[in-house]
């Protein structure tokens, strides 16, 4: 499956006490890097979102993030510990007729560890809340690099397709190519007006064709052509796979400029080397 590297997806939902959001957003990478962001609510449970991340993206830098608003009818309840409260009366009475000048502020008297107790958070509902958010802004965030990368395909495909017909073009000029180098070479040795040995003419001949030969890069081209294609049908990331490939692409169109002997196949290469630095542009976007 041809998926792109960048995207972007966002939900939100309501939650245990408040409301969740979760953000994915992703850009290019050579290897798979994951930031997380999550609220002090929610920071246990960080192994497994960087795990449920992994299993559904293995390339790119990713951003997430994730946020929690409580709201004002899903707040706990604040309970007053009125046994300790009235300890603490008890206390300031007794203290009083020893201290006659003390006074007992109330809102300090609210700060005293245990008077005021609120509700605890339901955090494993809270957490288990946040792991569904995610598993769905995932599904979203697939979708998006896999419609991204239906488009970089079809692009690719062109390109591979480019490669395909001037690779053909060059194996059907390659005969006239070398009956020029042939008519080309006797007419040389013809101006020289020297004795003319048959051998050694046909050994001549043979060496320069040897020097221009292209056909083992050509067939190389041919078969880098199909693997291209075999891995864009694949079902897991391919990017990796076509990286090594553009380089193996460029290497054969290198070869083939390098032992032109015709304007031809001189503009074949210079042709075959654009497609393939376009492809390798596309490439670098996947995933």
């Amino acid at each position: 499956m041809i998926r792109s590297m960048t995207a972007f997806a966002a939900c939100e939902r309501a939650a245990t006490g408040g409301s969740l959001a979760c953000e994915l957003r992703a850009v290019n990478h050579r290897f798979h890097e994951l930031s997380v962001r999550a609220p002090e609510e929610l920071r246990a449970i960080e192994p497994a979102l960087r795990e449920r991340v992994a299993q559904k993206v293995s390339r790119g830098k990713v951003d997430l993030v994730l946020r929690f608003r409580p709201n004002a009818g899903g707040r706990a309840e604040l309970k007053v510990n009125h046994p300790l409260l009235a300890q603490l009366s008890s206390l300031a009475q007794y203290a009083d007729g020893s201290f006659p000048g003390l006074r007992t502020d109330f809102i300090e008297l609210l700060r005293f560890p245990g008077v005021v107790e609120e509700d605890a958070l339901d955090q494993a509902g809270l957490q288990s809340e946040a792991l569904a958010l995610l598993d769905t802004t995932l599904a979203e965030f697939v979708a998006s690099r896999e419609r991204e990368g239906a488009k970089l395909a079809a692009v690719m495909r062109e390109r591979i397709d480019g490669i395909e017909r001037i690779t053909t073009q060059v194996r059907e000029w390659l005969p006239e190519i070398r009956a020029a180098l042939r008519a080309k070479l006797e007419a040389k040795l013809a101006d020289l007006k020297l004795p003319l040995d048959p051998g050694r003419l046909e050994q001549e001949v043979v060496l320069n064709l040897q020097k221009i030969d292209v056909d083992e890069e050509l067939d190389r081209l041919a078969s880098h052509v199909s693997e291209a294609r075999r891995v864009l049908g694949l079902p897991e990331a391919v990017g990796r796979r076509l990286d090594f490939l553009m380089q193996e692409f460029n290497r054969e169109a290198n070869t083939l400029g390098s032992k032109s002997v015709d304007s031809r196949t001189t503009q074949a290469a210079v042709e075959l080397k654009v497609l393939i630095e376009q492809l390798r542009e596309q490439v670098q976007n996947l995933e």
